[in-house]
């Protein structure tokens, strides 16, 4: 059972680290240019009754796996020390987790029910949770009484079903980042390309003051030529008679 869900664990984890790493690079250069210096929209209705729904049944597991980890009378157990020794120390690393950072992780949640840093952070919880404490129950239904091994993995299946359902809730949640950062993506990269040049203007200037009208030239009319007056030859002497 432990093994079956590995290769799950490790897609999501390596999938919402890189998300985490790739969008807050993107949101930054959305700030820069200021297109998304508004706060963040409201969380759906619908995504934050579901987280409260899966956080409802992992803190009642919780209270009921501190309980029945109480009252595990591990020292009767028929198994060796060294055996008892690990059962015990795993049984308080459990009940620290569960009194401290579980808590802790689910009040940030509960805060800001979409983050994906937080949501990586409370996955990664649950998966060591679930490896250390199955440990637990496989040792209680070797060594242990019946009533503890069935108590023990009553919770067991609790856990494994709160776990299941928030795996299921972070691909969902994955899916949803992966598309907002498309749009991100392609805003920036809208606003990053080179602007049109702008249009030309024609200025007119209704100012400039009627056009004068040409001037006509006189024409001046060539002389006429001069005319010489020819030269009368005077009579010449009638010959003597």
């Amino acid at each position: 059972m432990l093994n079956s869900s590995n290769t799950l664990v490790r897609f999501l984890l390596c999938l919402m680290a890189v998300l985490v790493m790739v969008l807050a690079p993107a949101a930054a250069a959305q700030d820069a240019t200021g297109v998304a210096t508004a706060a963040q929209p409201p969380v759906a209705y619908a995504s934050v009754s579901e987280l409260n729904g899966i956080l409802a049944q992992l803190q009642q597991t919780a209270q009921s796996m501190q309980s029945d980890l109480g009252k595990a009378r591990i020292e009767k157990w028929k198994t060796d020390g060294a055996t008892k020794r690990q059962t015990v120390a795993n049984v308080e690393s459990i009940q620290r987790n569960l009194q401290s950072a579980l808590p802790e992780t689910i009040a940030l949640l509960n805060n800001s029910p979409e983050d994906l840093t937080t949501s990586f952070k409370l996955y990664r919880n649950l998966d060591a949770l679930y490896d250390v404490f199955g440990s637990v129950v496989e040792s209680a239904g070797a060594f242990g009484s019946k009533d503890e091994f069935q108590n023990l993995g009553n919770d067991m299946t609790g856990l494994e079903s709160a776990r299941r359902a928030f795996a299921e809730r972070m691909q969902k949640l994955t899916a949803s980042k992966e598309d907002e950062l498309t749009r991100l993506r392609a805003q920036i990269k809208t606003l990053t390309a080179a602007p049109p040049p702008p249009p030309k203007k024609i200025v007119v200037d209704d100012t400039e003051p009627p056009a004068k009208p040409p001037v006509k030239k006189k024409v001046t009319k060539p002389k006429p030529p001069a005319t010489t007056t020819p030269t009368a030859t005077p009579p010449s002497a009638a010959p003597p008679k």
